[in-house]
C-alpha cells in the first residue's frame, strides 16, 4: 500500500446546489488529507484537453458547456490507495446507478451533473494534478490525526 495523491473536481452543479462544504467534509471525515484546494473557472481550451478522450462522443460539447456554467473547486487529496478509495466513495458515474451512501448515490440523479470528477488511475492522477495545480499549490504537511487513520505498516 502506498500514499497516493489524486485529483477531485467539485463540479459546477456542486457549487450551484451549495454542497461544497458537505462534499469536502465527506472526504475529510473519511481520512483524506487535503494537499491542495482552489476555485477556478474552467475554459473551453482546458476542458478540451481534460476531456480529450470524449472528443468523438456526441455529448462532448454539452459536457464542456456544463463544466463552464460556474467555477469548480479543484482538490488534491492524499491517502493510502487514494485513487481507488476516492472513486469508491464517489460511486459510479451515473448517479441513478450509484449505491446509497456514495457521494453520487446520495446527491445526484444524473450521468453528467454527478457532483465530482475523480482521477481513475495513478497515471491519470499525475497528469490531471499537473493540469489543475502548479507544483507550489500542492502542500506536504503533517496531519495530526494521520497516525490514527492507518496502522503503522500501511504507508
Amino acid at each position: 500500500m502506498a500514499l497516493e495523491k489524486t485529483l477531485v473536481l467539485l463540479k459546477p452543479c456542486t457549487l450551484q446546489r451549495a454542497l461544497v462544504g458537505e462534499i469536502t467534509n465527506i472526504f475529510e471525515r473519511k481520512g483524506f488529507r487535503i494537499c491542495g484546494m482552489k476555485m477556478m473557472q474552467l475554459t473551453d481550451e482546458l476542458l478540451s484537453e481534460h476531456y480529450a478522450h470524449l472528443s468523438e462522443k456526441p455529448f462532448f460539447q454539452r459536457v464542456k458547456d456544463a463544466m463552464m456554467t460556474a467555477p469548480v473547486i479543484a482538490l488534491c487529496l492524499e491517502g493510502v490507495d487514494a485513487i481507488a478509495a476516492v472513486r469508491a466513495l464517489a460511486g459510479p458515474t451515473n448517479g441513478r446507478n450509484a449505491a446509497p451512501g456514495t457521494i453520487r448515490g446520495s446527491y445526484c440523479m444524473s450521468f453528467q451533473e454527478n457532483i465530482v470528477h475523480a482521477s481513475d488511475s495513478p497515471e491519470t492522477a499525475a497528469v490531471e494534478l499537473a493540469r489543475f495545480f502548479r507544483p507550489e499549490e500542492i502542500f506536504e504537511w503533517n496531519q495530526a490525526t494521520f497516525p490514527w487513520l492507518y496502522a503503522n505498516d500501511e504507508f
